[in-house]
């Protein structure tokens, strides 16, 4: 990861690539997975990356967020949906594939190579997370008290990486409860940098000419023609059926035998669940916004809606969850990690 995070694309970093992203997202995901042999698996999204990393939700969280901010790519950010719900539920790590996570792994041919947890939430300094204030300034040629908003803007941008950072869990968890708590945790954290960082764009935005504007603008279109990518899809969501999203209802039945007031109480979870899909499948974003503002907008209210399925569905599982007996709840954990991809 250190070495990804020097020389490359756009401002001088590989992991500024939402596709190089991905692909070491994807590796970290599988690494630890019954010592690496797991290869790919059901959580994984469309563009190759993983919603979940160990123990991690949203890894390269602040990367997502500036990389549709000002390139307009956001592949990263509007990949995330329901199906990562799913998988905190439904966890595809047993105890032992998640220890990796935490601290280096002896060597050996039984025991894969996994980047501790620290790692993977990555570096918030300047020269890693911040946006990149100075492609900016060079592009729309800031007056002395434009260039005082945009310092503002960067050092906005600093701290919210490292809201974003503090986020990371600390610990394993190795209960469905506990990995939506932590889904949300790392949200509610998005959310505050989006806000934080959100006032000081839209004051710099707000002093630019309409010369300067259009130029700030066109840094997501110059940046698509230099890497020679395609003009950005519909944004899928994470909303693509998937039989692996399919509640495992005989699996639950057979490991659990769960009694009337339990299948009430699962039946209550299925339903938001169902709840929180379509509310992520209704709030997509149908337009892409043209301007880094509006795209802030975008991602406040995607975060948002993301928040509320989380604790719509995190309620009902904890009250599911508070039903169940420890050999059950050891059975239902049990569920995840037996899926294959």
């Amino acid at each position: 990861m250190n070495s990804l995070s020097h020389g490359g694309a756009r401002s001088g970093r590989l992991l500024s690539n939402p596709a190089a992203r991905a692909h070491l997202a994807a590796g970290l995901a599988v690494a630890g997975w019954h010592y690496g042999s797991g290869g790919s698996g059901w959580w994984q999204h469309g563009n190759g990356g993983y919603g979940w990393v160990g123990p991690l939700f949203w890894p390269f969280a602040y990367h997502d967020i500036y990389d549709y901010a000002i390139w307009g790519d956001g592949i990263g950010f509007w990949d995330y949906g329901y199906p990562d719900i799913y998988a905190g539920i439904f966890a595809p790590y047993g105890y032992n594939d998640l220890a990796g996570y935490m601290a280096p792994r002896p060597y050996g041919r039984r025991h894969a190579r996994v980047a501790p947890l620290a790692q993977m939430c990555g570096d918030d300094s300047r020269n890693i997370a911040a946006l990149p204030i100075d492609q900016i300034q060079l592009t729309v040629q800031p007056t002395e008290a434009q260039f005082a908003a945009l310092d503002d803007l960067g050092n906005a941008s600093i701290a919210a990486a490292q809201a974003i950072r503090v986020a990371c869990p600390a610990q394993v968890t190795l209960t469905a409860p506990g990995r939506l708590a932590a889904m949300q945790q790392r949200i509610e954290a998005m959310m505050s940098a989006v806000a934080s960082v959100q006032p000081p764009l839209e004051k710099f935005y707000g002093m630019l000419t309409d010369e300067q504007k259009a130029r700030f603008n066109a840094l997501a279109e110059d940046q698509r023609k230099t890497s020679n990518a395609q003009a950005p899809v519909a944004p899928g969501c994470g909303t693509a059926p998937s039989r692996a999203l399919e509640w495992p209802a005989g699996e639950i039945e057979t490991r659990l035998h769960p009694n009337d007031s339990q299948r009430a109480s699962l039946a209550a979870l299925q339903d938001a669940s169902t709840k929180a899909a379509e509310a992520l499948k209704a709030a997509c974003q149908p337009v892409e916004a043209l301007t880094p503002p509006a795209r802030f907008t975008a991602m406040g209210k995607r975060l948002d809606t993301m928040l509320q399925a989380v604790k719509l569905v995190r309620a009902r599982l904890e009250d599911f969850y508070a039903t169940l007996t420890d050999e059950q709840k050891a059975q239902f954990e049990a569920i995840g990690p037996g899926r294959s991809a």
